[in-house]
């Protein structure tokens, strides 16, 4: 025990000046947000086979920032969820062409019961296809699977060391198939493996059946905690403070959906795309 005052102070006060930096360092570790993209990353973005309108969209989805702040290189297999009409296909196949793997995950028409929802995720499919056919040069190395959405499987276990998600989350929420996603993003990567998750952030928690679009930060923590991954950072570099998340058809209602009357064209013009969070998570390495 130590009796003497003086010098119990001057022991308080080492082990305060010695935990504060400590606990800094945790919380910057945490909100680490932009580390330089490489210049293969660059030229990939720069690309002149990328669509005009994709190209409008870098200054909201700030994809060289975003990328490397997943920790992008060269040599990766990257399975990308989802990839719609290939935004971040357009980037990803072409940089790991010749030096790694691009997989684009689709949910498989054939997993689907008949009829509207079979129908568009069968457009879906051709469509990316068919994106990926017109340009060989970027996209021959490409390859497209199809996953059960009730019964989600990536690939071969640990066989990935990225795997990325653009504004998905809402869907799975809504669809009652979000905590299987997460299982399948967990089985697919390697140990030390890396998620990448882009998503609407809500200014709170919302029911899973929200239609906004937006969804609760923590939500989502807790969906990849849940699915056994440890969240390594989170970045602010597609967050807009702009938004207010309170428009009359949710996210949609900003650009690029523009789902609004015409006379509020200007208005959600100047707020621009959704906040957005990004978060990286980790799948633990084996003790």
């Amino acid at each position: 025990m130590v009796r003497n005052p003086t010098l119990r102070a001057g022991l308080l006060a080492l082990a305060l000046a010695t935990a504060l930096p400590a606990a800094l360092a945790a919380e910057s570790a945490v909100e680490e947000a932009r580390p330089a993209p490489d210049a293969a990353l660059q030229a990939a973005i720069a690309g002149d086979w990328r669509s005009e309108a994709n190209r409008a969209r870098d200054p909201y989805r700030h994809p060289a920032q975003t990328l490397a702040f997943f920790g992008l290189q060269p040599g990766q297999t990257v399975v990308e969820i989802t990839p719609g009409g290939g935004w971040y296909a357009e980037i990803l196949a072409p940089y790991l062409r010749g030096n790694g793997s691009y997989v684009a995950a689709i949910v498989d028409p054939a997993a689907v019961a008949e009829g509207r929802g079979r129908d568009y995720q069968q457009r879906s499919k051709d469509n990316l296809e068919k994106r990926f056919a017109d340009a060989p040069a970027q996209f021959d190395a490409a390859t497209v699977v199809g996953y059960d959405p009730a019964a989600p499987k990536f690939g071969d276990a640990g066989s990935a060391d990225l795997v990325l998600t653009f504004r998905n989350v809402h869907n799975w929420r809504g669809s009652g198939q979000a905590e299987g996603m997460f299982k399948g993003f967990f089985d697919v990567l390697r140990p030390g493996g890396v998620l990448g998750v882009v998503e609407h952030r809500a200014a709170t928690d919302v029911p899973a059946d929200d239609k906004s679009g937006y969804v609760g930060q923590a939500q989502v923590i807790a969906l990849a905690e849940a699915a056994g991954f440890r969240l390594d950072a989170k970045s602010e570099v597609n967050a807009n403070p702009k938004d207010g998340k309170d428009h009359p058809n949710g996210v949609w209602t900003l650009p690029p959906g523009n789902n609004h009357d015409a006379e509020d064209a200007e208005k959600y013009r100047a707020i621009g795309e959704s906040d957005r969070m990004t978060l990286r998570f980790v799948k633990p390495r084996s003790e």
